[in-house]
């Protein structure tokens, strides 16, 4: 399968030739990308290689080949590191919590290892973080009593603190119930106004609705690279309704109406069903697996 052609931007995040092997097995094999403003969804499963390349790209890892510019700045050396976490923001997959600590001590924490000095000020840019993700009225309720959507909150504002020019977000959305799910998706498209997101995520209704480009990885390489319309559409054509399960479809289920919607070569005469971005990524998936 051959990969879209990479959409052209201006870049305020680029890599080249990122690799990096683990066990004797390659986990990122040659991947490039260009991130400009704005928000860019990354797509794929398990194992693909997306946290390792999200780690990379905070600073977190450091690949075996390849390069990286953040915002400017070279994180291969101790100084362009320090400066580039300077002006990142990064809310891995799993965030690691002081238990003891306040949602505010917390998220304080990290203002202070961002370099925030003065006090007052770093009060107050906690406390505006908190507000933005719905927890300020429990700033100071200790982070063991709270609910796993709420520990994703403070994550998240952490990652705020600084307003940080380029957004790096690992599977935000676990934990959230759906009211918290819209209202994270307020929160990102609102800082992808005016800064570079980059988000890994497993939901494909988030990408379809926050994320002017996505990515999709597969295997440590870039499969796909282009507008989410770009992706749904490598579905046309390939997906239909009818009233069993299509022996030769790639998927196929049964609908709330009663019909079966089947992903894959359509029979002739099938009913077509119009194609969804998860339908692309399926396909695309699918692409990478069997050989042409």
């Amino acid at each position: 399968m051959t990969a879209a052609t990479p959409i052209a931007v201006s870049a305020a995040v680029s890599a080249a030739g990122l690799t990096v092997a683990h066990r004797r097995r390659t986990v990122l094999d040659d991947v490039s990308l260009r991130l400009g403003p704005g928000v860019t969804g990354l797509l794929g499963p398990n194992g693909a290689g997306k946290t390792t390349l999200l780690r990379v790209l905070a600073t977190a890892a450091a690949p075996d080949r390849g390069t990286v510019s953040i915002l400017g700045h070279d994180p291969a050396t101790p100084h362009g590191r320090t400066e580039a976490r300077r002006v990142l923001g990064y809310l891995p997959q799993n965030p690691g919590f002081h238990l003891s600590f306040t949602a505010f001590e917390f998220v304080d924490y990290v203002a202070i290892l961002k370099e925030h000095t003065d006090r007052r000020a770093r009060h107050a840019e906690v406390r505006r973080v908190l507000d933005a993700v719905g927890l300020g009225d429990v700033r100071g309720r200790r982070i063991r009593a709270l609910s796993g959507g709420m520990r994703q909150r403070v994550a998240l504002a952490a990652a705020l603190v600084g307003d940080p020019g380029f957004l790096v977000l690992d599977e935000p959305t676990v934990g959230l119930d759906p009211e918290k799910r819209m209202r994270f998706r307020e929160l990102t498209a609102e800082a992808g106004e005016s800064r570079t997101v980059l988000l890994s995520t497993h939901q494909t209704e988030d990408v379809a609705m926050l994320c002017h480009r996505v990515i999709v990885l597969g295997a440590g390489r870039v499969l796909f690279d282009g507008p989410p319309d770009d992706l749904r559409q490598r579905a046309a054509g390939r997906v239909w309704t009818g009233g069993d399960r299509a022996p030769g479809a790639l998927a196929g289920w049964r609908t709330g109406v009663g019909t079966y919607r089947n992903l894959g070569d359509p029979p002739p005469g099938a009913s077509p069903a119009e194609p969804t971005l998860e339908d692309g990524y399926l396909l695309t998936l699918h692409s990478q697996e069997v050989p042409a």
